[in-house]
């Protein structure tokens, strides 16, 4: 009945009294109706309380566990010292799942009483210092919900956890790599060391005198890590192959604020790998890509065929595809490079007018990175200007703009040739755009100063034009 949504509230009393069957089966089904039912009628569920203790000494530690959890999940304030005493017997059960239950009941028992605080820190001391993994897993999901401004706590537990970290659930993983690196940032401060960084000796310099040691030598300052915070992220490296995605990505954001860039390389495949997921998990993905590209855009050069967008992806993960094309793209080879500039080219012919408009702006970003490809990119935006989709050709020009203001004496002849685009020019947007190039950059080089002719021409369909292209002939006549 509970499953289908019917009402159960009525059979209450004479479902509790069944808390102290001895089947296990029958007592599972009870507690799981009380946990349901029990805010709805505090007073029946007292009653039950006492049955629950005993069961907290019974022989079989699954009963004493399932008591525990049962206890912790009864929402009913009057008895949060009961769960506090609960938990305090259960940290020193023989059982570790006895032990993982009253790791797991002390937040429980903290959204019922913030006053047991104190208490439960105690235990919190008790459970981060077992010796079995899965109680530590969740003894530090605890320990961030209850007091994670408590750094003290971890320093005599640090090296533990960092080797049960690997034996852990996946829960208890992602909760120790949550916890780790705030942390480190409060407890392993950057340090640097001064090496000496010998100078490149031709091959007939060896049996040089010694006089000139001192120059063959510099001093440089470099950054090494702190043994214990390298000892988490050798730890950290095995994770990289597990089959959880957000255990991955939680190790690679910790590599990105803590590591060196060796330990980033190394994390850059399984990041990668999590492209052949579901499109949710993609997108998590990608955005971390997006992140670690940012910092070291050269070793994904060679995952490049990776990001190419397929049919199927949505518009989010096409635009962080986009992006990720335009941080590797300085860095990548002619022929990486062509297919990028192909790929970039194709988009601005699609029917969704946000993937033409995230197109033409990474062609923009493409020729600023890189001004060996800033002539291939100008072209292909200069051909989309004349488009008769109307939104294309006004995003190619705002992008053409950008680049010309950048470096105007270069682009003379890109005015020129946007001039000249204005009788195929429909959009008034675009040839407001157009006219206002006119004005702002023709007269750079007095020998090609076409803004007079233009103004000319302008004038004689100046009652035809939209009021944007008004504006700019009358701003263009002014300069």
């Amino acid at each position: 009945m509970m499953y289908r949504s019917k009402p159960c509230l009525p059979y209450f009393s004479s479902v509790v009294k069944n808390v102290a069957s001895p089947n296990i089966e029958i007592k599972k089904l009870v507690y799981i109706y009380l946990l349901h039912y029990a805010e709805s009628e505090p007073d029946l569920a007292l009653l039950s309380i006492n049955t629950i203790q005993k069961s907290l000494s019974d022989q079989n530690p699954q009963v004493r566990a399932m008591a525990l959890r049962v206890m912790s999940g009864i929402r009913v304030p009057v008895i949060s010292q009961i769960v506090s005493l609960a938990i305090k017997k259960g940290c020193g059960d023989m059982s570790p799942h006895v032990r993982k239950a009253a790791a797991l009941a002390i937040p429980k028992c903290y959204r019922l009483d913030p006053n047991t605080l104190p208490q439960l820190v105690d235990y919190l001391t008790l459970l981060l210092g077992d010796k079995q993994y899965y109680v530590i897993g969740s003894a530090v999901t605890a320990f961030l919900e209850v007091c994670p401004e408590r750094v003290d706590l971890i320093h005599k537990h640090y090296r533990s956890l960092v080797r049960k970290l690997v034996d852990m659930d996946e829960w208890g993983q992602l909760a120790t790599l949550r916890l780790v690196p705030v942390y480190a940032r409060k407890c392993f401060p950057k340090r640097t060391k001064t090496v000496n960084k010998s100078k490149a000796k031709g091959f007939y310099e060896d049996e040089a005198s010694g006089d000139d040691n001192d120059d063959d030598t510099a001093r440089q300052e470099v950054e090494f890590l702190d043994p214990d915070l390298e000892l988490f992220l050798k730890a950290c490296k095995s994770l990289l192959q597990s089959r959880n995605s957000a255990v991955i990505v939680s190790v690679v954001r910790c590599y990105l604020d803590l590591a060196t860039p060796e330990y980033i390389d190394s994390a850059i495949g399984p990041l990668v790998a999590l492209l052949r997921t579901p499109q949710d998990i993609q997108q998590v993905a990608l955005y971390n890509i997006v992140a670690v590209c940012l910092v070291r855009p050269q070793p994904f050069v060679r995952y490049a065929n990776h990001f190419l967008v397929h049919a199927s992806d949505p518009s989010d993960v096409a635009r962080l595809k986009f992006e990720l094309w335009t941080l590797i793209f300085p860095h990548c080879e002619s022929h990486i490079r062509d297919m990028i500039l192909s790929e970039l080219e194709h988009f601005t012919r699609a029917p969704d007018p946000e993937l033409v408009q995230e197109s033409v702006r990474a062609i923009g970003r493409c020729a600023q990175h890189d001004s060996q490809a800033s002539a291939r990119c100008l072209r292909l935006l200069l051909n989309q200007v004349s488009s008769q989709d109307g939104n294309l050709a006004a995003e190619s020009l705002t992008v053409i703009r950008h680049l010309i203001q950048q470096n105007p004496q270069a682009h003379t002849t890109t005015v020129i040739r946007l001039a000249q685009n204005l009788d195929t020019t429909p959009n008034p947007d675009a040839r407001a755009t157009i006219i206002w190039l006119v004005g702002e950059f023709a007269g750079v080089d007095s020998e090609h100063d076409i803004a007079p002719d233009v103004l000319r021409i302008l004038t004689k369909g100046f009652a035809d034009e939209s009021e944007p292209a008004k504006l700019q002939i009358v701003l263009l006549a002014a300069k």
